[in-house]
């Protein structure tokens, strides 16, 4: 899903017509305190972050004057929570707090649902997780009419809204339903929406995240990646995207997954598949060698998108080895695989990385046809002092032995990196 930082589901609340506190985002400690200035009263300055308890984190501090703003964002900024940096803070007025409550719009999975559903509690602030299930109210939602005000004077007068009350929280929950549906949420959480001393609803906190699906409908978002990243997109991520975004032909995911391009023991991982993902990460785990990358190229795809995967895959600087991971007996024709990844090794193993450790394993439909198309384009680079002089190309025999997949790539990985520090390189 694509997630959106506070401030950024703040904002689209505030253009559907939803109550947010007034404020701003800041970059630096001297925006914070202007902004506190403009203000003019007590200020809540908080880090933004893809993360949960940021209250805890000690990323969340309220504080009384526009230097004590300045110094509270300074203090946020050399933080991070779990290991994620924080580039800015949401700076807002601090609000008079009545009672905090509870409620967030998800999709309800099960079967007999399928359906967007309500859950909404009396008990706002707390991680849900922590709210008895006596006082967390659900109803489901009709996807096509949204909730219906009756349904919403239901859920309230259940959690014990007092009466004179339930007409302001249904037209509020109403309200926030209409902005997950017109906004195309996978999950819309307000924790906490707060009864001001002035009797007022406003949204203290958001988490919105969209269904990735539905990124195209809304070029307004700004949205570069439709997809689910632990941090801000890497260049690869950014082209990994382009290559789905604009080919639709089976599947061609290509993300980061966290190589910090200098430490050793950092394989290009090209699987072919989610189950067979899960037994390549497998085969390199129990070696101690660790995924640059994850690259699935399932689903069929077309021998021109299989190749601008694998090129991406292997352009990753310092890198030890690329694993071809088809640890299944893919029912897809193998042969597209094979005639890409001969292109790409042509390509680049001559000029750009000679002699690097390159696993490949195929297996499936079309296997022996695919195995004899890497062995013979590949073959001339596979003499004792070629650039692909550490290819190895296994079939079915090996579909299921991570153990010796793990163990050639670390052999091969452990060969090369000697052959590249005695080189000076």
């Amino acid at each position: 899903m694509a997630k959106f930082l506070e401030f950024q589901g703040k904002e689209w609340l505030r253009k559907s017509g939803l109550p947010v506190p007034q404020g701003r985002v800041a970059s630096t400690p001297e925006e914070a305190k202007k902004i506190a200035e403009e203000i003019g009263k007590a200020v809540a300055v908080k880090g933004q972050v893809q993360a949960g308890g940021r209250g805890k984190a000690g990323i969340v501090k309220l504080v009384n004057t526009p230097d004590e703003a300045a110094a509270a964002a300074a203090e946020i900024f050399a933080k991070n929570v779990m290991g994620v940096p924080i580039y800015q803070v949401l700076v807002e007025e601090k609000l008079d707090i009545k009672k905090e409550y509870y409620c967030s719009f998800v999709v309800n999975g099960a079967r007999e649902a399928r359906s967007p559903m309500l859950m909404f509690s009396t008990e706002g602030g707390m991680d849900i997780e922590s709210v008895p299930e006596e006082l967390l109210f659900k109803v489901n939602i009709d996807p096509i009419n949204g909730l219906q005000v009756y349904d919403a004077v239901d859920v309230c007068a259940r959690a014990g809204i007092p009466a004179q009350d339930i007409s302001k929280f249904a037209s509020f929950l109403s309200k926030l339903s209409q902005a997950y549906k017109k906004l195309d949420c996978q999950t819309l959480e307000i924790n906490p929406f707060i009864m001001t001393g002035s009797g007022n609803l406003v949204c203290a906190d958001c988490k919105m995240e969209i269904d990735n699906s539905s990124v195209g409908r809304h070029p307004e978002f700004g949205i570069s990646i439709a997809r689910d990243l632990p941090g801000a997109p890497t260049e690869l991520d950014l082209i990994g995207w382009s290559i789905e975004e604009t080919d639709a032909r089976g599947t061609g995911f290509l993300m980061n997954m966290g190589y910090d391009e200098v430490s050793p023991g950092y394989i290009g991982y090209h699987p072919i598949g989610g189950g067979s993902a899960m037994m390549g990460l497998d085969a390199l785990n129990q070696v101690g060698l660790k995924p640059a990358n994850y690259a699935d190229t399932s689903g069929n795809p077309v021998g021109s998108k299989i190749y601008r995967v694998a090129k991406c895959v292997l352009s990753q600087p310092n890198i030890d080895g690329y694993l071809l991971g088809g640890f299944m007996m893919a029912n897809q024709e193998q042969w597209h695989h094979s005639h890409a990844i001969v292109k790409v090794l042509r390509e680049v193993l001559p000029t750009q990385k000679p002699g690097l450790p390159c696993v490949l394993l195929l297996c499936g439909n079309r296997e022996d046809e695919s195995l004899e198309i890497l062995r013979e384009g590949l073959a001339d680079l596979m003499t004792p002092d070629g650039p692909g002089k550490r290819i190895e190309i296994y079939g079915k025999e090996y579909v299921t032995d991570t153990k010796f997949i793990g163990q050639r790539l670390l052999a091969l990985s452990k060969e090369y990196r000697a052959e590249k520090e005695s080189q000076g390189k």
